[in-house]
């Protein structure tokens, strides 16, 4: 199904039935007010039983009337603007269209999503327009009426302003908010019609993220991280089902994140049981998001090796083998994304998160000083990523050297993300120390980069290029390059390693 997006930016004004709109032509860059044009609408709102779309301040209906009518989803970007998504009206009239349910379902998971009010509205529209005709905004006059239809039903009616933003700008909107101001009209105290007609049915906000300081307890740098790790998790999951650039990366980090951060404070968590099972789900769920995300980076480099080749030395149908290749394994890698994206597991991890954020169980370790604590758990991931060096001579060369190698990356990491639970605590020496960690995870990403190229290129494209009798000569040149590449790689991770810091 077809959707498009807009950005909505808006405000809404509480008026009385008597009110009368101010002049509107003496606006900014208003140079015409066109005749009024009365609309009637009417919208259906889905969300679940427990309205946690509305928890989240996610819109969803179904309008029908006006000049836009279809399907609605407003996902909120800031205080006064939403991302608007729309879709045809189209088939059964309580079924939500799966190209917008995709897009809540981190929200709604395996929940149904059921009519949960009816809003009746007549709207009068008057639109700005600029010197050159170009649309400005739209002033709305709308009175409703509204049946909450969940929990139990309920009746009201109101009459409210909307000043929404076409081709204007902010400073339009500003101008729209003094000049009502100015009448003695004040913004709407509901974000929402959805939040008016529900009323007290609306979901209470939920309590702030904790903010970490060096004087508060060490519980709290975890919380801390851990709603902001959450965060994003859950604003990736949209745009990793859209396949929007960077989306599966970004996603990915913060499950790697997530879950380092409570390896590294698991002292401080008395559910030994409970932590182990959420860092286990968060390091399946990596895993399916690295899948993807590697045949992308293996993709990237190694059409960027064959493009350096010349042309001479590229024996065979190279390149349409490899693209070939990453055409299959990466729509077969993002089929299996998102069935897990879909499947009850994943669901289920969302739900634990949730609850171990509202109420995490902690050690009477948790409630000490941040600023003494902190520094000790960033000591003892130094000491895991120095013994992963100190260990490196014993692993035999090859493909025992190559995990070693990528051992020491993963305690680089963790104590890079170690290092960014600590900024609020030290700044200046946290910042360097993840600078440093994350200089040694980067340049060993390379080598396993390079590691995974060399397996691809002799597993799977050389072997495949012998077995329809191509010449295999490119693929071994590739290979002998990026043992090359791995090996300036681990060259340059020793540099580094000899310059690296230890925690202060």
């Amino acid at each position: 199904m077809d959707t498009s997006r807009y950005r909505e930016i808006e405000l809404k004004f509480d008026v009385d039935d008597s009110t009368e709109l101010p002049r509107l032509h003496d606006l900014p860059g208003v140079d015409t007010v066109e005749h009024p044009l009365e609309h009637h609408l009417e919208a259906v709102y889905f969300d679940t039983h427990d309205l946690v779309l509305a928890a989240h301040h996610v819109t969803l209906r179904r309008r029908a009337g006006g000049d836009d009518a279809g399907w609605h989803l407003k996902l909120p970007i800031g205080a006064t603007e939403r991302q608007e998504v729309h879709a045809p009206l189209a088939g059964e009239s309580d079924v939500v269209p799966e190209a917008l349910a995709r897009l809540v379902r981190v929200h709604v998971r395996d929940r149904p999503l059921v009519a949960v009010a009816l809003l009746r509205t007549r709207r009068i529209v008057h639109r700005l327009r600029g010197v050159d005709g170009e649309a400005l905004a739209d002033v709305c006059d709308d009175r409703v009426e509204a049946d909450r239809l969940v929990p139990e039903p309920a009746h009201s009616t109101w009459r409210e302003w909307e000043f929404e933003l076409i081709d204007g700008s902010r400073g339009l909107l500003a101008a729209g908010r003094q000049i009502f101001q100015s009448i003695g009209i004040c913004p709407s105290a509901h974000a929402s019609k959805l939040a008016r007609a529900l009323g007290d049915q609306f979901p209470a906000e939920p309590a702030p993220a904790p903010v970490a300081t060096g004087s508060g307890a060490v519980a709290t740098v975890l919380l801390a991280y851990a709603h902001e790790q959450i965060n994003v998790l859950v604003t990736q999951d949209p745009r990793v089902r859209d396949d929007e650039p960077d989306a599966v990366h970004k996603m990915r980090v913060a499950t790697r994140r997530l879950r380092s951060a409570l390896a590294t404070y698991g002292d401080l968590l008395s559910d030994e049981a409970g932590t182990a099972h959420l860092r286990h789900e968060l390091r399946w769920l990596a895993g399916v998001l690295g899948d993807s995300r590697d045949e992308h980076v293996q993709q990237d480099r190694l059409s960027t090796l064959v493009k350096a080749e010349p042309t001479q030395l590229l024996l065979g149908p190279v390149v349409e083998r490899l693209a070939g290749q990453f055409a299959v394994e990466s729509s077969a890698a993002r089929q299996a994304l998102l069935a897990v994206l879909d499947h009850a597991r994943y669901f289920r991890l969302l739900d634990d998160l949730g609850a171990w954020l509202v109420s995490p169980r902690f050690t009477n370790l948790a409630y000490g000083s941040a600023r003494k604590l902190v520094p000790t758990l960033l000591e003892q991931d130094w000491k895991a990523l120095r013994a992963a060096v100190r260990a490196l001579p014993d692993a035999a060369e090859g493909q025992e050297h190559d995990l070693a190698l990528h051992t020491v990356r993963k305690r680089a990491k963790r104590l890079r993300y170690a290092a960014e639970t600590a900024l609020p605590i030290a700044r200046k020496s946290s910042r360097r120390l993840a600078a440093s960690a994350q200089s040694l995870q980067t340049i060993l990403g390379e080598h396993q980069d390079s590691v995974i190229a060399r397996d691809l290129l002799l597993h799977r494209s050389a072997v495949e290029a012998y077995l329809h009798g191509e010449n295999t000569f490119t693929y071994g040149r590739l290979h002998a390059k990026e043992e090359a590449r791995g090996a300036d790689a681990e060259a340059r991770f020793q540099a580094a390693w000899k310059a690296f810091r230890r925690p202060d």
